[in-house]
This record gives C-alpha cells, sequence and structure tokens, in this order.
C-alpha cells in the first residue's frame, strides 16, 4: 500500500514538474508566421530596390526588411502556384512531390512541413489561398480560399473552406480578400489558437495574382503618377533565341504573353482581356502608344494590390505586438514566385528569367537572425527545413532542400553550401505560351533549354535552343551569349553541373518523355540546330494556318 501511494505520488510530482518546465520550455520554442503573397515580385518590393522602389509599395515588409535578413538570391525551382506552393510544403522538387503543373495535388499524407511542425509541438494553420486542390488536413486549422480557378478564390466576396470538428463548413465573406484573409487570421488568433503552444501559421494572400482587383479605397494610390518603364520592354535587344523568337523573329508573335501588340492573343492591350482597364484603352493608338497605356494601368492595379496585402499584414503585426508575440515570432516575407512587371516585354511568370524565377524572402526574428543582406543562392526547397529549423527539427532525408538558418543568423554562407540553383518549366506552352524549359543558375551565369514539349511528349513541338547570360556584365539578361565561343568552357561546366543537379533531384526521370528531347538537344551542334529550325518553322506554319482560319 506504502510502495503504491509512493509511486503515485511520484506520478503527480513528474506531472507537475511537466506542466512547470516542460510547458514553459515549448513557450521558449519561436512561433513562426510564413507570410506569402501571390506573385509578389521583388521589383516591387522597395527592399530589393529598383525602379519602383521610390513609390514605397509596402511599407509594412521594408519594415521587417530592416530589421531582419535580406535573401538577395532566392529562387524558385518552378514559377507557378501549385509546384511552387508542393515545393515549400515538402521540402522536394516537383518531379518527385508529384506537383509539376497547376493540376497537382498535394495529399495530406505528404503535407510534410505541418506534420513536422505538429510533431515538434507547434500548433499548425494556414488561413488564404491554398490551391493545392485538396484540403490543408495536416493543419489543425485551416480557412483556405475555394472556387474558382481550382481554389484560386474569388477578389471579392470570397468563399472559404473552414476545418470543424467534424470535418469542413463553407464560410462566406464580404469585402476584397485581403481585407478578408487578415479578418481571418485575426480572428484564429483571438479565439481559436490555443495559447499554450508555439504557432505555425502559414498566411497566404492572394494578391496582387492577375487580374488585379483591387479594393476601391486604393483607387487614388498612384493616380497622378507616370510609372518608369523597364528599359528592355520596348527593346528587347539580344534576348531570347531560336527557342523563343524563331529562326528569325517569326515566332515572337506567338510565343510569350506580352504587354503590347507583340503577342496577338496573349496581351494587355485587347480590349476582350480579362484586366479591368483593358475595356477603356484606345485602340486607335498606335502600338507604341497603347503599349504605353496599358503597362500603366496594370502596374498601378498590380501595385494597388500589393499596398492592400501591406496594410493587411500591419493589422496582424499590430496585434502581434499588442499582445507580446512579435519580439518571439520568426516572421518569413515572400512571395510564391517572382513576377513580370514589364521586363522583356513579358507578363505573368514562368520564364526562367530573373524576374520569374527569383522570388523575395525576408526573414525577421531579433533574438538570431542577423540584420543585413545575403546574396547566398537558396531555393524554395530550402524552406521547409529553415522554417523546421528554428523549431528544432533535423532536415528529413526525404526533403531535397537544406537549411539556411545558419546563413540567416550569421550573414556567412558554409564553404559546403549550393552554389547553383534549378529551374524546370514544365506546362509547355499553356495558357501564356511559354515553352517547356530548364536551367541552371549560379551567382555569375545561367544555362537554359527550351526542349519545346509536354512532359508526356518524346518530340519538341517548339524549337529547342539553349542560351547563356553572363549576369556579372548582364544582370537583366539582354544579351545571349551561348554562341560566343568564349564562354565555351563555361557551358561546358555548367551543363555538367546541370546534368548532376537534375539526378540529384530525380527530374531525369525517364518516365518524363519529355526527357528524350531533353538529351537529343543536349550536344547542340549543326545538326541540332538544323533540326530545330525545321521544328520552327513547322510550328510557325502552324501557328499561322491557325491564324487564317480565326479571320473573318
Amino acid at each position: 500500500m506504502r510502495r503504491s501511494r509512493l509511486k503515485a505520488g511520484l506520478r503527480t510530482f513528474s506531472i507537475l514538474l511537466f506542466a512547470l518546465f516542460g510547458a514553459h520550455a515549448g513557450q521558449e520554442k519561436p512561433n513562426i508566421l510564413f507570410v506569402m503573397a501571390d506573385d509578389h515580385t521583388s521589383q516591387a518590393v522597395g527592399a530589393y530596390g529598383g525602379r519602383l522602389a521610390a513609390l514605397n509599395p509596402c511599407p509594412t515588409v521594408d519594415s521587417l526588411a530592416a530589421e531582419g535578413m535580406v535573401m538577395e538570391n532566392a529562387f524558385c525551382q518552378n514559377s507557378i502556384c501549385t509546384p511552387s506552393r508542393a515545393s515549400i510544403l515538402t521540402g522536394q522538387s516537383s518531379a518527385v512531390n508529384g506537383c509539376i503543373d497547376l493540376g497537382g495535388k498535394l495529399p495530406a499524407e505528404r503535407q510534410y512541413l505541418a506534420h513536422e511542425m505538429k510533431k515538434a509541438g507547434y500548433e499548425t494553420a494556414v488561413v488564404g489561398k491554398w490551391h493545392l486542390h485538396t484540403n490543408p488536413d495536416a493543419f489543425d486549422y485551416y480557412k483556405v480560399l475555394i472556387g474558382h480557378g481550382g481554389g484560386q478564390g474569388l477578389y471579392f466576396d470570397p468563399e472559404f473552406g473552414e476545418s470543424i470538428a467534424k470535418g469542413e463548413k463553407k464560410v462566406k465573406m464580404s469585402g476584397h480578400s485581403s481585407d478578408c484573409i487578415a479578418d481571418s487570421a485575426l480572428t484564429w488568433f483571438k479565439e481559436k489558437r490555443d495559447p499554450n503552444k508555439p504557432f505555425f501559421l502559414k498566411l497566404h494572400f492572394k494578391a496582387p495574382h492577375g487580374m488585379f482587383e483591387y479594393a476601391p479605397r486604393y483607387e487614388s494610390y498612384l493616380a497622378d503618377v507616370t510609372i518608369p518603364e523597364p528599359a528592355n520592354m520596348r527593346d528587347r535587344k539580344n534576348h531570347g533565341s531560336l527557342g523563343t523568337l524563331g529562326e528569325k523573329g517569326e515566332l515572337a508573335s506567338v510565343i510569350g504573353a506580352s504587354i503590347g501588340r507583340r503577342h496577338k492573343r496573349k496581351n494587355y492591350t485587347d480590349a476582350d482581356g480579362r484586366g479591368a482597364w483593358q475595356k477603356s484603352l484606345d485602340q486607335s493608338k498606335s502600338d507604341e502608344e497603347i503599349m504605353g497605356d496599358a503597362y500603366q494601368y496594370y502596374l498601378k492595379a498590380y501595385l494597388r494590390c500589393v499596398k492592400g496585402v501591406d496594410d493587411n499584414l500591419k493589422r496582424v503585426i499590430d496585434y502581434l505586438k499588442a499582445e507580446g508575440l512579435y519580439e518571439n515570432t520568426v516572421i518569413i516575407y515572400t512571395g510564391d514566385q517572382g513576377f513580370y512587371l514589364g521586363e522583356h516585354d513579358y507578363q505573368d511568370k514562368r520564364w526562367p528569367y530573373e524576374e520569374s524565377m527569383r522570388m523575395p524572402f525576408i526573414v525577421r526574428y531579433p533574438k538570431s537572425v542577423k540584420v543585413g543582406r545575403s546574396d547566398a543562392i537558396v531555393e524554395n526547397i530550402d524552406y521547409a527545413p529553415t522554417m523546421l529549423d528554428f523549431a528544432g527539427v533535423e532536415t528529413p532525408e526525404y526533403m531535397h532542400g537544406k537549411s539556411f538558418r545558419s546563413i540567416l543568423e550569421t550573414g556567412q554562407e558554409p564553404a559546403s553550401w549550393k552554389q547553383a540553383a534549378y529551374y524546370h518549366y514544365w506546362m509547355h506552352m499553356k495558357q501564356l505560351m511559354v515553352p517547356g524549359c530548364i536551367a541552371i543558375r549560379t551567382k555569375e551565369y545561367k544555362l537554359i533549354q527550351y526542349y519545346g514539349c509536354l512532359p508526356d511528349e518524346s518530340e519538341a513541338q517548339t524549337p529547342p535552343a539553349w542560351e547563356l547570360y553572363d549576369l556579372r556584365n548582364d544582370p537583366t539578361e539582354d544579351n545571349n551569349v551561348y554562341d560566343n565561343p568564349e564562354y565555351a568552357s563555361v557551358i561546358e561546366k555548367l551543363k555538367a553541373a546541370l546534368k548532376t543537379r537534375r539526378a540529384e533531384l530525380g527530374e531525369d526521370d525517364p518516365k518524363f518523355a519529355c526527357n528524350k528531347v531533353i538529351d537529343e538537344f543536349w550536344d547542340y551542334g549543326p545538326e541540332e540546330h538544323a533540326r530545330a529550325v525545321e521544328i520552327s518553322n513547322s510550328f510557325g506554319k502552324k501557328k499561322g494556318k491557325k491564324a487564317e482560319r480565326k479571320r473573318p
């Protein structure tokens, strides 16, 4: 009897010790707030400089940058919504996580980041845009946009799927999506969050995704401002290749959606387009004049959406400050990829060039993150390992990415750190007319192969070609130097690195038929070039006949 009472007393004492010290230790873990705005590109973040910095589009984001680390070379491996989000959640390449395009699905068992955070004692939640075509069931709580484009959600009066005890309920809210998403996050903080656990919240804004529908209160913002154009919007110089332009420029009108009238069907001057401003454009104007008008409307609508995100982020930060949570929260701000704001006369993302491939990535955590900037190359597959590292979790073996927490905390790049970022766009000529391509990007160079087909195709549909950009001397990628013999040794080394990295990421798997085309045009001599010209001519004729059939 005495022994059993002693055992019971010891158990009670152990429980008390855990309650007093275990819970306290759990609270010492930092909270993690991961904020992602859809298509918010680094060119539209003041902290990254550039022609738009003087417009001060996001002062709240810039304040985080001033108190934290700005990663200058953060890149996504596949610049499109669903694949990038899947890589961030899994730490894996698109080829392995299964989300190579907009139709990719990420079931609950593969929502790895949420599972690992929960195992580390975190309360997990995701609010806002999800766009992974399955419910975020790995999270303790979710409230995500549903409907319109497979989960893209509406800009106004959006509908959400919200987790409840016995499944999910649909919730319709009134107002602009950025306001509704911030309101939903604040409601979770105030009414649903367990204050006895550290939190991991993924806060995802829909804005500034196309077609840039901003809240009416921003109508006057930038109304009297003339926004500077990128220098290479009208003069594309020696940018591109046979794979994007054709042999003599004949494919420029059918490859790559444009700002002006260059692309005949996909541009921002078309009165039948989806942009609200397009219907108001004066179609009698010259190509040069209407291009300038379309650019101004486009940029103002985009930046008004950015302003709405920034103002709502401030509301969330003000709450964290008021509740004493701000200083113990790792705050990360990013976009799900880059975005074109007129550069090279392109719109949207998808391309392997800097504006599309680069992501803003800013981290504030004054307890350990250094204030400054780093040019270390990081990829979106590295985000999950880094967040897990802050949570005290080692990177799981199934993840391709690596934690860069030490870079954030010291500002120093380890000698063993990666020296290149990988890229693969799989959605050949879908929607915005960008050919399938792969690329590798170091601090000095970028090597691109356009292979020109869908993943399940073993023959090129658009002409395969290579491009090389000397980023030290040509940071805006205006001069393709692939055919310059002075770069022959550089190309040889980069191709070897590209081949190695593709193998590491499972991208060279023969189950993808497109790898046959990639291999066929790997050694690009006169014979391969001649075949590519034939493909270009054939593709151009098909497009020409299609255009003839559509003429009245």
